[in-house]
């Protein structure tokens, strides 16, 4: 199991977070480095604590990097929804790279 997960916080009938989810399930995130898994999760739901819903209630989707590595969660740049899945895929190596040389 990986240690580190990327998470996707998203809402039903938002395209942005469909489309986004689409492309991160399609990609192969445990060929990045580190390697990494996936959890979607529903800002909506009630597993999901107050303060995270008020915290991206408007701006999801969110991509939240939860590392064991770094002890931390952190939260990524907003992505572009035109990227590919390729370019997807490269734009989280690469921030991948920054956060772990920093750390």
């Amino acid at each position: 199991m990986n240690s580190e997960v990327l998470v996707l916080y998203s809402r039903k009938g938002c395209c942005l977070c469909q489309t986004l989810e689409k492309k991160l399930s399609k990609i192969c995130l445990e060929n990045l480095n580190p390697s990494i898994a996936l959890s979607i999760v529903d800002i909506d739901s009630k597993k999901v604590s107050l303060d995270i819903q008020m915290k991206y209630t408007n701006d999801v989707p969110v991509i939240v990097l939860d590392s064991t590595k770094l002890s931390k969660k952190i939260e990524l740049p907003r992505v572009s929804p035109r990227l590919n899945e390729d370019m997807l895929l490269s734009w989280i190596q690469k921030n991948l790279n920054i956060l772990y040389k920093t750390a």
